[in-house]
C-alpha cells in the first residue's frame, strides 16, 4: 500500500476512509462552482418550461381552428361539382355545340398494381392503351393519377365492372359538335378541361363556362366518401350562346367552296356572308377544315380561319374605294374620261392593263378593271386622303368584334408613300387585307355610305352606324359595280338569275419572302340585290392552278354567284330583275 501511495502521489477516497478521514473532506467535493452559472442554468430551464406552457395554452385555448384545419386536411376533401357548359346554337335554334356527360378514370397506383395481371390487362384494353403504357402511368409516387379523361359512359361502366381496387371515376363533360367540319372555324372547340381553345368557344369562354360548385366531404384511404361536412354550393351552368350564323347558308357556302377548290385545284379558300341590315355574319366557311369531334390528326393548315387570319394583297377589289373617294371629293364624275392605253410609267416603274384601251370613263374604269385609269385617278388626290379613306373602312385595323386571331392587315402611314406606291395601292397592291375586312368595307356601298359593326352573335336590333361617304356617292358606286357583272364587265359569271348583282373581282400575285411569285389569289366581293341590298358575299380562292383558269372573274365570281343565289333563296328575298340565266363568259379578267 505504501508503494501505491508513492506511485500516485495522493491518497484515494477509499484509503482515506480506511484511515478514518471523513468523506466530506474529499478534494473533489471541495471544488466550488460560481453562483451565476447555476443561476443561468436554472433560468434557461425555467424559461423553456414557461415557453412550453405558453405554447400549450395557445394551441389548446386560442388556436383551435388551426388544429382543426390540420386534422381535417388529413381526411377531408373539397369536391368540385362541374357546371354544364352552355349550348351554342345558330340563329334558328339549331344546336352547334353541346355537352355530354363522360367520366374521368383515376387510380390509386399502389392498390391497382396489387391486382392480378389479367385485370390490369383488361383495364388497359378498355382504356385503349397497351399494358406497358398503363403500368408506366401507375409507376408513380403520387397517391392519385388520371388514367384517361373524357371516357364514354358505357366504357366507364365496363371498367368499374372489373372491380379493381383503387380505380375510381369522376364526372365531367365532353363537347359534341353536330355540324362537324362545316362549322368548325366558327364554333371552335374545347380541351379536356372543357375550356375554349378556338372560335366562339374561346371568344365567349366566361359566359359559356358557368361557375363550378363544391362540397366538403370526408374520405377514407380508398377515396370513398363516408360523410358530408358542409352544404353543397350549387354549380351555375353556362349561358346559352346564339350565333348569327344560318346553318343552311353555312352548309351551302361550305359545299360550294369545296367544289370550287376541287375544280380549280386550289390550295385553300374562304367565304363570308354578311347581312347588310344588321351586320350579322350569316356564314363563314374555310377550307381546309377539320372535325372538332376528332382532332387526333389536326394540322395548322386545317386550324387556320383564313377568312379572319389570312391577310393578302387584294388586287382590283380595292378600286371602288379609290374611285368613291374621287367622286366624294368632286374630283371626277362617272363620265369623266381618262386616257389609258396599255402601259403608263410612274417614275421608272411601269403600270399595265390586262386589256388595251385608248380612253375610258370613270365608270368604264371600274367596269373594265383598268389599273392605269385607277392609278391616274389616285394620283390626282393627296396620299393622306386615300390613307384616311382606307382607315375609315377598317383596313390596317383589327375588326371590331370579339373573335380570336383576327388579322389587322398592313397599311403603311401615308407619309412613307412614294408616288408609285400610292398608284399601286389604288388598285390593291402594296397593302394587305383579310376577307372579313373586305366584306365589312363593302358595306358602305350596300348601305348608302354607312358602316356598321359586324357580329357573330344574333342581333336583335341594328347597331348605330357611321357615315363614310354620302348616299349619292354610294348609289353611284352601286351602279358602276353593277356594270362589272354586265355583258362588258370583268365578272359576268358573278350574275345571279333573278337578281341584280354588284361587285368587283380581284386577282393578285402572292408574295413569298418579299418577292412576287407565280401563284395567285382570286377574289370577289359584292352584294345583292342592287335595288335593295340584303347580303354581302366575299370569297377568296388561294392558289388556283396557274396552268388553268385563275382570274377572279373565272374562279371567284362563279363561287360568289352560287353562294349568293342560295343565300337569297334561303332568306326569301324577292327577285328584282327578269334575267333568268347567266350570260356566257366574255373572256375578260384582271391581273393587277
Amino acid at each position: 500500500m505504501g508503494s501505491n501511495q508513492r506511485q500516485t502521489g495522493r491518497p484515494s477516497a477509499r484509503n482515506a476512509n480506511a484511515k478514518g478521514v471523513p468523506f466530506s473532506m474529499n478534494p473533489v467535493l471541495a471544488t466550488k462552482l460560481s453562483a451565476w452559472r447555476s443561476r443561468l442554468v436554472m433560468f434557461v430551464l425555467f424559461t423553456c418550461f414557461l415557453a412550453l406552457i405558453g405554447r400549450a395554452f395557445w394551441l389548446q385555448a386560442l388556436s383551435t381552428e388551426f388544429l382543426q384545419k390540420q386534422g381535417e386536411s388529413r381526411y377531408a376533401r373539397t369536391l368540385e361539382l362541374p357546371a354544364t357548359r352552355g349550348k351554342i346554337t345558330d340563329r334558328n335554334g339549331l344546336v352547334l355545340a353541346s355537352s355530354i356527360p363522360v367520366k374521368a378514370i383515376w387510380a390509386i397506383p399502389e392498390d391497382v398494381l396489387a391486382e392480378p395481371k389479367d385485370k390490369i390487362h383488361e383495364l388497359a384494353a378498355l382504356l385503349e392503351m397497351n399494358e406497358t403504357e398503363l403500368r408506366k402511368k401507375l409507376d408513380s409516387d403520387h397517391q392519385f393519377v388520371y388514367l384517361k379523361r373524357q371516357v364514354e359512359q358505357l366504357t366507364a361502366d365496363k371498367i368499374m365492372a372489373l372491380n379493381i381496387n383503387g380505380i375510381e371515376t369522376r364526372k365531367e363533360y365532353k363537347r359534341y359538335y353536330p355540324e362537324g367540319e362545316t362549322m368548325a372555324h366558327v364554333v371552335g372547340f374545347t380541351n379536356v378541361e372543357d375550356a375554349g381553345q378556338e372560335g366562339m368557344e374561346l371568344a365567349d369562354q366566361n359566359e359559356l363556362a358557368g361557375k363550378l360548385g363544391s362540397r366538403r366531404v370526408i374520405k377514407d384511404r380508398l377515396g370513398h366518401i363516408v360523410e358530408d361536412l358542409r352544404a353543397v354550393n350549387e354549380p351555375h351552368d353556362g349561358k346559352e350562346l346564339t350565333l348569327s350564323i344560318d346553318s343552311k347558308i353555312q352548309y351551302l357556302a361550305y359545299a360550294q367552296l369545296k367544289d370550287t377548290l376541287t375544280r380549280f385545284k386550289a390550295k385553300a379558300g374562304g367565304v363570308v356572308v354578311v347581312d347588310v341590315q344588321t351586320g350579322e355574319i350569316l356564314a363563314l366557311a374555310n377550307l381546309p377544315s377539320y372535325n372538332p369531334n376528332d382532332r387526333s390528326v389536326l394540322t395548322g393548315a386545317q386550324l387556320r380561319n383564313r377568312v379572319m387570319t389570312d391577310a393578302y394583297e387584294p388586287g382590283s377589289v380595292m378600286k371602288p374605294f379609290t374611285v368613291s373617294l374621287a367622286l366624294e371629293t368632286n374630283r371626277v364624275r362617272p363620265e369623266t374620261v381618262f386616257q389609258t392605253g396599255r402601259e403608263m410609267f410612274v417614275g421608272p416603274a411601269p403600270i399595265h392593263d390586262a386589256h388595251e384601251s385608248t380612253a375610258l370613263t370613270v365608270s368604264q374604269i371600274i367596269e373594265k378593271s383598268s389599273n392605269i385609269g385607277t392609278a391616274k385617278i389616285a394620283l390626282q388626290m393627296p396620299a393622306q386622303e386615300m390613307w384616311e379613306m382606307f382607315t375609315k373602312v377598317g383596313f390596317g385595323q383589327a375588326p371590331k368584334f370579339d373573335f380570336p386571331g383576327t388579322a389587322t392587315g398592313r397599311l403603311r402611314n401615308y407619309k412613307t408613300w412614294r408616288p408609285i406606291e400610292q398608284a399601286t395601292m389604288a388598285y390593291g397592291h402594296g397593302l394587305t387585307v383579310s376577307t372579313i375586312q373586305l366584306a365589312h368595307a363593302y358595306m358602305i356601298f350596300a348601305r348608302d355610305g354607312e358602316l356598321i359593326p359586324l357580329s357573330l352573335k344574333k342581333v336583335e336590333q341594328a347597331p348605330a352606324s357611321e357615315r363614310i361617304i354620302s348616299p349619292t356617292t354610294a348609289q353611284t358606286m352601286r351602279m358602276m359595280l353593277e356594270t362589272v357583272t354586265g355583258p362588258e364587265g370583268s365578272a359576268i359569271r358573278a350574275r345571279v338569275p333573278g337578281y341584280r348583282v354588284a361587285g368587283k373581282t380581284g386577282t393578285a400575285y402572292k408574295v413569298e419572302h418579299g418577292q412576287y411569285v407565280n401563284k395567285y389569289i382570286a377574289s370577289f366581293c359584292g352584294f345583292a340585290p342592287v335595288s335593295n341590298p340584303r347580303i354581302i358575299v366575299a370569297v377568296m380562292v388561294d392558289e388556283p392552278d396557274p396552268s388553268g383558269p385563275h382570274y377572279g372573274g373565272q374562279v371567284a365570281a362563279p363561287l360568289f354567284s352560287s353562294i349568293t343565289a342560295n343565300a337569297l333563296r334561303t332568306l326569301n328575298v324577292a327577285p328584282d330583275t327578269t334575267v333568268t340565266s347567266v350570260l356566257p363568259d366574255n373572256g375578260l379578267g384582271d391581273i393587277m
